[in-house]
């Protein structure tokens, strides 16, 4: 039985390249890392090997043809495999893309299910947006699916009718397999590209995929589709000059329509529809669900730093009157320009300043306690509670933002939090963090760090309770405890109750900040 071999990821950025020479013909016998194509990007005359020995049953392109990475290239029958044996795809998803041939011009091919996430290999259906015969267009979104960081909706790569759903609401589909199937008129036998449509964001919790799986852009190339190539071609758009709207900065058709009417700005992110319930199995009067998706991410990597990292606790008081006094000053100053000014604002940029005198805070140790890293950015996560899980987006670089521009990450963090679309760069490269129980209530806790991070503070609610003043008085202050947890091999208590006290002055005396402030 032959096999189709998909064309992998040959550059950051890279989603089609042009067949310059077959090194083989339809009949041949290949061997593991045997040449078989030159192909062509825009960087690049790159060599395909290929992965296994057998005979080449089918080549897909003609030279000067383009081919889409992610798509099947060409079909193989491994040795040994009978000549006969049937090969038509089979109704269940397989490995490939297998598209068929049918009536009036048009094809039916697969959509292979694209990474969506670094180390995601599955994930849940949670709602098709689509059923069987409906007509979609490109970037259309196609289904909500459930991976073990994020709710991620998945958009249709073109034109065509789905032809078939290849799983229900609530079973598992598998990364690069058969997600739907879908047919496109004006088609031929050559199959249509697997999926390079765009890769929503994510997020980052499980270990880095392999290398060959990071398709983020570092620089050069824009990623867009073939369609939005040609649409920015017919404007005579330069893509790399267009801010992309998707996961990692992937261009969209709106981006450039935007663009081409003079709005550089990003559209904004669709609300997440409802998270579906997990199956449940009722028996007796009991109930069991599967642990998936963000909790399940989240349950593995407390684990993992309770067992890893020799944790220790330390608990202050911090009288916050005045500050909450300015606060609300600024609240009723910024809200006719649509900025939120909330308390947390507040914390992260006192944090990043106390951070600045103290950077064993901000720094991060080795699993073997070999190395320590010191970093010049404070990137300040807050964990924020979601319908699908605890997620702990970052506040970039907060050492160069001024308390309005922190405002407004904290708003725009939280948002895309509570709707389980967080980037995946919002998420990836924290350095310390703070979690804020109080809103839902409790003062004192004792939080888990964040690993590899090595400290991370949790805020009770304020309460307003008799302090005495300087003259003896009994007086109402706006009183809230905060609750620090250490690496404890690399911080120590005398450390970390100083850190905190810097903290605590800065938030006390709000004025105080002022002078320190960049």
């Amino acid at each position: 039985m032959s096999k189709d071999f998909i064309l992998p990821d040959i550059g950051e950025g890279i989603v089609e390249c042009e067949i310059v020479e077959w090194l083989v013909k339809e009949g041949d016998s290949i061997k593991e890392d045997q040449p078989v194509v030159d192909v062509m990007t825009d960087k690049a005359l790159v060599q395909i090997p290929a992965k296994e020995d057998g005979v080449v049953t089918k080549l897909y392109y003609q030279q000067g043809e383009i081919a889409q990475v992610h798509a099947p290239l060409f079909a193989i029958r491994a040795d040994g495999d009978d000549v006969s044996a049937d090969e038509t795809a089979p109704e269940q998803p397989a490995a490939t893309a297998q598209p068929a041939a049918v009536a009036s011009g048009s094809s039916v091919t697969d959509f292979i299910l694209p990474d969506i996430g670094e180390g995601i290999v599955e994930c849940e259906i949670v709602e098709w947006q689509v059923k069987e015969g409906d007509v979609i267009e490109e970037d259309q979104p196609v289904v909500d699916v459930m991976t073990d960081k994020a709710l991620v909706q998945i958009p249709a790569k073109e034109h065509g009718v789905v032809e078939k759903l290849y799983y229900k609401q609530g079973d598992i589909a598998k990364v690069h397999e058969p997600l739907f199937a879908v047919r496109v008129e004006g088609g031929s036998d050559a199959p249509a590209a697997a999926n390079e449509a765009p890769k929503p964001a994510v997020a980052e919790v499980a270990t880095a995929a392999p290398a060959q799986a990071e398709t983020e852009v570092r620089s050069g190339k824009a990623i867009a589709s073939p369609a939005v190539r040609r649409r920015a071609r017919e404007l005579n758009i330069d893509l790399s000059q267009v801010t992309g709207s998707g996961a990692k900065g992937r261009v969209m058709k709106e981006d450039v329509e935007r663009f081409a009417k003079g709005d550089t700005t990003s559209a904004t992110t669709a609300s997440a529809p409802q998270a579906a319930t997990p199956q449940t199995q009722v028996t007796g009067g009991t109930r069991t669900e599967a642990i998936r998706g963000v909790k399940a991410a989240m349950a593995k990597a407390m684990v993992q730093s309770v067992s890893t990292i020799p944790h220790f606790t330390y608990a202050d008081e911090f009288d916050l009157t005045a500050v909450m006094a300015l606060q609300k000053q600024l609240k009723e100053r910024y809200k006719d320009e649509g900025i939120r000014i909330t308390m947390m604002p507040f914390f992260i940029k006192a944090l990043s300043l106390a951070l600045k005198e103290f950077p064993i805070m901000n720094a991060q140790v080795n699993d073997a306690c070999t190395e320590l890293t010191y970093f010049d950015d404070h990137n300040i996560g807050m964990a924020v509670d979601t319908k699908i899980g605890l997620l702990v987006p970052n506040v970039k670089q907060v050492q160069n933002k001024s308390l309005i521009d922190v405002a407004n990450e904290v708003t725009r963090l939280t948002q895309a939090a509570r709707e389980g679309r967080v980037a995946q760069e919002d998420m990836k490269g924290g350095t310390i963090s703070i979690s804020n129980i109080g809103v839902i209530g409790g003062t004192v806790a004792t939080p888990i760090i964040n690993k590899p991070e090595a400290a991370i503070v949790a805020l009770g609610k304020v309460q307003q309770l008799p302090r005495f003043d300087a003259q003896g008085n009994v007086v109402a202050r706006n009183i809230m405890t905060v609750s620090w947890s250490g690496d404890h091999r690399i911080i120590d208590g005398g450390t970390i109750a100083r850190f905190n006290k810097r903290w605590q002055e800065f938030l006390e005396d709000p004025t105080s900040m002022l002078v320190h402030m960049v």
